[in-house]
């Protein structure tokens, strides 16, 4: 609580945490969420719930809270028109088409079971008239889902090709918007950001917090719409906004040609109202400040683990029990979220060249069906009995989970975000004490050479991951010694976290509370 002059308490300042998912899963938001609400801070973390329902619960002091967010504006006007030029047979976008292909399928399958009866029914008069009927309404049924196919096809060619909006049309389209509203053209080129403003700005609005922390692109315009409302009721509302990714260098979240134009946009709309900018790197920093011309460098905050997660049970689960391995066992770990471009397909496609080697991948969703990819491709090379696909454990026990394997894998892709800084499970393997094989990314393969923490190969390069592997197996303990001359305490969130504490005071300090 705050003393007032009258030595009256007021209520803690209350900062409201933006994030666009389900929290669970995000180790950033929530060690932001706990050590704000630990130091005093009325803390609400704000998130989308997945499952379309609203949901509470606490994390630690702090509370969070899920909403609902229904996404029409998801799909634009076209997708709910006709494909005249590129499927003029096709069947309308109303979900007539599976409809008509089930139909055609129910037909089918009901003429089967009169052939079956038919041709175990007694002889009869009329049974060469039903047989020959059969045959008729055989004929009519394959030429039916002929043309219900051909119409199908037409419906997805034309559907797929425009949801792409790379036509002439589409580019033009979003050439005139972009110069005709310049920032503002998000709203017509990706009207789903309103989604967002509609399903957050009320809730936050009645939560009527002092500190809005906005994590990301999407957050930062409900937070800065949110504070142009305050203000003009009178209140001040500060805004922090925490760039996890730079923009321009992430992989378009959707598979159409506006998608960056769109986001960019409102991004540059509502980074001016930003009152402080937090990020993951320096280099990142130097972008931010130089694209939006920020006043002042923005602060980094690495994603660190806990000091007290890295300090682990050795009596508690780990990845090894897990995988039913025993101490001897080579086991090649990556943790983090499954995608393509974070190069999981290395590992897989090494594994024939590594037989004593077991690989796990600890990952946000095992039903994606990317994953069912890599499963199926093991299967084929043979080594799928190696191969373990495990839940994410909570971020407080992610660090003990992964000491047991023999190594941790980064093999992402080269995308400028993965050149510019140190990843979330760079920190977890390091606080782990794993041997570190990268692919080479520049500032994480600088790490690893300047520290020997590990080795680096080149993306998807099979031939260099098992060189580089095989170089660990040779002396993994090299690697593991290497630990004793990096000041991990460095890398924990306590000490980051005291970087957000300082920024919380400088924007409010006369409501900042004692512990804060």
């Amino acid at each position: 609580m705050v003393a007032t002059g009258t030595n009256e308490p007021t209520a803690p300042a209350r900062i409201v945490i933006l994030v666009d998912n389900g929290v669970n899963g995000d180790s950033r938001v929530q060690k932001t969420a706990r050590s704000a609400a630990d130091a005093g801070w009325d803390v609400i973390l704000l998130g989308r719930s997945p499952h379309g329902r609203p949901e509470s619960w606490q994390l630690g002091e702090a509370t969070v809270q899920l909403v609902r967010m229904p996404s029409p504006l998801r799909q634009r006007r076209h997708e709910y028109r006709r494909r005249w030029i590129f499927g003029p047979l096709g069947y309308p976008p109303t979900g007539i088409a599976a409809h008509r292909a089930q139909a055609v399928r129910a037909w089918q399958a009901d003429l089967t079971i009169k052939r079956a009866l038919l041709a175990t029914a007694e002889p009869s008069a009329g049974k060469a008239v039903r047989r020959r009927l059969l045959q008729v309404q055989s004929l009519a049924a394959k030429v039916v889902k002929k043309w219900v196919s051909f119409r199908y096809w037409q419906h997805t060619k034309g559907l797929g090709y425009r949801n792409r909006l790379r036509s002439p049309w589409d580019r033009a389209y979003t050439w005139f918007w972009r110069r005709a509203m310049g920032d503002r053209s998000w709203r017509r080129l990706e009207p789903q950001l309103w989604d967002y403003e509609l399903a957050y700005g009320p809730v936050v609005d009645q939560l009527k917090p002092d500190i809005i922390y906005a994590n990301d692109f999407r957050m930062l315009g409900v937070g800065a719409r949110a504070k142009i409302r305050a203000r003009s009721k009178g209140r001040s509302i500060k805004l922090i906004w925490d760039v996890h990714e730079y923009l321009p260098g992430v992989k378009p979240r959707s598979d159409n040609a506006r998608w960056m134009t769109a986001n960019m946009a409102h991004e540059h709309e509502f980074s001016p109202y930003a009152d402080a900018v937090i990020t993951v790197s320096t280099q990142l920093a130097e972008l931010l400040k130089r694209d939006h011309k920020l006043p002042e460098l923005p602060s980094v905050v690495l994603n660190t683990p806990n000091a007290a997660d890295v300090e682990w049970d050795a009596d508690a689960p780990d990845i090894r029990s897990a995988c039913g391995l025993g101490p001897d066992t080579p086991l090649f770990v990556y943790s983090g979220a499954a995608a393509a471009h974070r190069g999981m397909g290395v590992m897989v496609e090494a594994m024939p060249h590594l037989p004593e080697a077991h690989v796990a991948f600890v990952i946000n969703d095992p039903q994606l069906p990317y994953i069912k990819s890599l499963i199926e491709r093991a299967t084929k090379l043979g080594t799928a009995d190696r191969l373990h696909i495990l839940p994410y454990v909570a971020h407080s026990q992610v660090v003990g989970f992964l000491s047991s394997a023999t190594a941790g894998v980064i093999p992402i892709h080269h995308w400028l975000n993965h050149e510019i800084q140190l990843i979330t499970k760079f920190f977890e393997y390091s606080h782990a004490r794993l041997p570190i094989l990268v692919s080479d990314v520049e500032t994480m393969a600088a790490t690893v050479r300047a520290n020997d923490q590990g080795e680096v190969f080149r993306v998807d390069d099979v031939e260099g991951y098992v060189r580089a592997a095989r170089t660990v197996l040779a002396d993994p303990e090299r690697y593991r010694k290497a630990y004793e001359s990096i000041d991990l305490a460095a890398w924990t969130w306590e000490v980051q976290a005291e970087v957000q504490a300082a920024l919380y005071r400088r924007l409010l300090p006369e409501r900042a509370p004692a512990r804060g």
